[in-house]
């Protein structure tokens, strides 16, 4: 386990640590940066600090990843979109093995996307309500339940099972497969899961497998093919429904790419994006023929979507 740790101002603070858990972070926490020194500040709640600060002024946010290159690659990322500029990275470092197993367990539980569609962990029992459950546990891959993000991807699809019903989906930069299993699970026919990652690749076959054998083929194949970006080449103008869950500079820069996917008359669903991001958004791809609109909002992020002309 190595945990990376970076130097923020208060007006960071939020949006980074929704971005670490966005890269995979495992756990997020934040620290007064000038604690035990003459410019030390209250804790919130305390007296000294007005109700109205969310943070302290500079703020030292730890994060903890699987192994080195997972928490490198996390903080190249962020120092990468264009908010980072007042955010530096103090170090990686490794940290002592912990019982996270059971550590995580106590953390997640069964999350409601509709009354009738739930996330639930293994470990849980399924609630009554649930008629339609994704069992899902928290691993290496991105993807929950918990976050706004996969969540209101999640109400998209459950409430478009007309759109999916028999068709092809693409899932771009799947994590863990939840939306690519989602999809499924409301009726697509075939779901191609990509990621850049190859453990996102395996978690999504793992998942998929674990959710969805009554839907598989005598040869013990589920509707999801997954696999790295090159599995889609070839794909250009195929799918009715492209899904990309990732982050808003991501989806500026494969604006061409996601929108060629999309099938006349498809639709385009994106998330990661944060509610100041949205114009930056509609102007990438209104450049590729596409109208975003803002389809959902919930804790600051955004989902928009746009359906390509027949």
């Amino acid at each position: 386990m190595h945990e990376l740790t970076l130097l923020a101002t208060e007006a960071d603070v939020e949006l980074l640590s929704d971005a670490l858990m966005e890269v995979e972070a495992l756990s997020v926490s934040v620290e007064d940066a000038d604690a035990d020194t003459e410019h030390e500040e209250a804790l919130w709640g305390e007296p000294g600090m007005p109700v109205s600060r969310e943070a302290w002024q500079r703020s030292t946010v730890k994060s903890l990843f699987p192994d080195e290159a997972a928490a490198l690659e996390a903080a190249t990322l962020i120092l990468a979109q264009d908010w980072a500029t007042d955010i530096h990275v103090q170090g990686i470092q490794e940290v002592a093995d912990q019982d996270w197993v059971r550590l995580t367990q106590s953390q997640f539980a069964p999350v409601p996307i509709t009354d009738t569609f739930w996330i639930v962990p293994t470990w849980h029992e399924v609630p009554a309500q649930a008629t339609t459950a994704l069992r899902l546990d928290p691993g290496l891959a991105f993807g929950t339940g918990t976050h706004p993000t996969t969540r209101m991807c999640l109400k998209w699809i459950a409430g478009h099972a007309g759109e999916l019903q028999g068709r092809r989906v693409l899932d771009y930069g799947c994590g863990s497969g939840i939306l690519a299993i989602g999809a499924a699970l409301f009726g697509a026919a075939q779901v191609d899961a990509v990621d850049i990652d190859p453990a996102a690749v395996d978690s999504t076959e793992a998942n998929a497998a674990a959710n969805l054998a009554h839907l598989a083929d005598a040869q013990g194949r589920t509707p999801i093919n997954a696999g790295l970006p090159d599995l889609i080449g070839e794909s250009q103008g195929s799918y009715p429904v492209v899904l990309a869950n990732i982050l808003a500079t991501p989806l500026k820069l494969l604006s061409p790419l996601l929108a060629g996917h999309v099938a006349p008359g498809g639709h385009l669903v994106l998330a990661g994006i944060l509610a100041r991001q949205e114009q930056e958004l509609k102007d990438a791809y209104a450049g590729v023929g596409l109208q975003l609109q803002v389809a959902n909002e919930e804790d600051g992020w955004i989902l928009m979507t746009a359906q390509k002309p027949a």
